[in-house]
């Protein structure tokens, strides 16, 4: 059993106990747990037989008594009681965005809701709006939800990068360690940094492929594996990610890391130009169709070369113009990493961080910034981790003396502040006028329709004092689709109002999206990179906001915070 299924398991048991009335704790302890059990990268099930699963974070003796029946029955023994008196139904209608479990007992006690089916019915004779509480904007979402339900592919779903990365990393790193091995590289949407994976490519040369396949087949991350072979293996790992690990010579290394890290679109595109130069690609060499002779290259480089472009990074092969701009000699010089002078979104425990200034500042600085903007949550925040704004002046005043002592990175007062549903912001003017920077967005009424929603943003950035839009969709990848808002009118805006927007790198966000940070960055407006920090490490999320822009095509003069302070 991999790491995903007991984990989907424990998923399940929390809905269970929410949908029959447990309290938030229990619940919170089994969704918790359930994710620490997906990330882990240890067989669950071996630590739930040898007696050492109680070393996981959360996992205590009852969990372990819940796991081990699991692992040998196929079953949770308290899921199964549950669902003799809960229609399994409920269950599936659960997964509803926005949907609650205790909106679906609701539905079922009042409304006899025993599935997707009886939710239909129930939505489209009009009988949910007369619920207390919820209403026509509800009812409709509860369709949309059913349509997208039953619109959903078969087999398991994308993962976001995240939660796929740190496994495709170690995964490469074994290969390269083993005596076999000439290469290896991640390739396919881990490499092109995409938002979301279905599994993982990785692409070695060797001349002992046989020998290199058996090598990582007994990796502690594999859970199950086919059998190796000169040309590679398939892989499962514990958390149940399939991993493509394909072998090739050393002089056609080139064209099968190239084959597997460009999109469908991207070589599909690439092969059709070069047939009509009367070349054949492929991932095994680019054959001349008038000599019938085929010439290998080990490097991505000399294929892009020879087939007339600029060599295109993993991040642009999607089909999106990078084969035009190629040819031309036009791609643009991407923003780097190393080019971030500073973080302007980052909380502390103040707010809902749960690192201090101090810490925040050290991290930072480790990083090798010039600045770091504290912005925690401004007074109605909404989630009981607010600032009250004779505390925000004292932090302030706190700020001010750190960067008195000289600690080597300037600290900037700053705040995110709350766009309310008129689109007005937290603190009177005074107060904002004394901060540094002011990022603003919006953290509640996800319910407007698209024109509220707009409304409420342009008046956010036509304010004087707002200096940035923070997450400006609202998005949280597969999780919670973005509010209604129109995006156009939002760029224009900042447009006009020379406004910044954020791309937020947090990887659960990655808000703007490319496609609108490109919108953005043609428009004229300049972007800000930051990573939405709640503790020291996430600082680090900076990586994935810089994947997002350099998927965006920005340079490094688009971005706001390539360079120095400017206020």
């Amino acid at each position: 059993m991999t790491n995903a299924q007991i984990a989907e398991a424990l998923e399940e048991l929390a809905v269970l106990y929410q949908l029959d009335g447990a309290d938030q704790y229990r619940v919170l302890a089994y969704t918790n747990s359930a994710r620490t059990i997906r990330n882990e990268g240890r067989s669950v099930e071996e630590m739930a037989r040898n007696g050492t699963i109680t070393q996981l974070p959360g996992v205590g003796k009852t969990l372990e008594e819940k796991i081990v029946a699991l692992v040998e029955s196929g079953e949770i023994p308290a899921a199964a009681k549950l669902k003799e008196k809960i229609p399994v139904g409920l269950l599936e209608i659960s997964r509803i965005p926005g949907l609650g479990p205790k909106t679906v007992r609701r539905l079922h006690d009042e409304l006899d809701v025993t599935g997707p089916d009886d939710l239909r019915a129930a939505a489209e004779a009009q009988k949910v709006r007369e619920m207390k509480g919820l209403g026509p904007k509800v009812e409709e979402k509860i369709l949309t939800g059913l349509d997208k339900l039953e619109a959903e592919p078969a087999g398991p779903p994308r993962l976001r990068l995240d939660e796929i990365r740190p496994v495709a990393e170690e995964l490469v790193a074994a290969l390269r360690e083993s005596e076999h091995c000439e290469k290896a590289e991640v390739a396919g949407s881990v490499r092109r940094w995409a938002e979301t994976c279905k599994d993982i490519d990785l692409i070695a040369s060797s001349i002992s492929g046989k020998e290199l396949a058996a090598a990582i087949a007994g990796h502690d991350l594999v859970a199950e594996h086919g059998n190796p072979n000169e040309t590679g293996i398939r892989l499962t790992t514990n958390s149940g990610v399939g991993v493509d690990v394909r072998i090739v010579e050393p002089r056609a290394f080139g064209h099968l890391l190239q084959h597997f890290t460009g999109s469908g679109p991207h070589n599909a595109e690439l092969r059709e130009r070069a047939a009509a130069q009367g070349l054949h690609v492929s991932e095994n060499g680019i054959v001349d169709d008038k000599t019938g002779e085929t010439e290998f290259f080990p490097t991505e480089e000399e294929i892009y070369e020879r087939l007339g472009y600029q060599y295109i990074v993993p991040e642009l092969r999607e089909d999106r113009g990078e084969l035009d701009a190629a040819a031309k000699g036009e791609l643009p010089e991407l923003v780097e990493r190393s080019q971030i002078k500073g973080d302007l979104h980052s909380h502390t425990t103040l707010s809902d961080g749960v690192g201090s200034l101090e810490e925040m500042a050290a991290a930072a600085k480790a990083l090798g910034y010039e600045y770091l903007a504290i912005t925690d949550h401004s007074e109605s925040h909404g989630f009981g981790n607010n600032v009250e704004p004779d505390r925000l002046w004292q932090r302030i005043e706190e700020i001010s003396e750190f960067n008195h002592e000289n600690h080597g990175i300037r600290l900037l007062s700053g705040s995110e502040v709350n766009i309310h549903t008129d689109g007005s912001v937290d603190y009177d003017d005074d107060l904002l006028r004394a901060l540094d920077w002011v990022i603003a967005s919006i953290h509640t009424g996800f319910s407007e329709d698209e024109s509220k929603n707009t409304d409420r943003m342009i008046a956010a950035i036509e304010n004087p004092l707002v200096d940035c839009i923070g997450h400006p969709t609202g998005r949280l990848i597969n999780q919670r689709d973005p509010y209604p808002l129109n995006i156009e009118r939002i760029i224009a805006a900042t447009a006009e109002h020379d406004t910044l927007i954020e791309i937020n790198g947090n990887p659960r966000r990655r808000d703007l999206s490319e496609i609108h940070a490109r919108m953005a960055a043609e428009a004229g407006v300049k972007i800000v990179l930051n990573t939405d920090a709640h503790r020291p490490e996430t600082l680090g999320y900076m990586e994935y906001a810089i994947a997002t822009a350099r998927r965006a095509w920005l340079t490094a003069a688009q971005v706001k915070n390539t360079g120095p302070w400017w206020k």
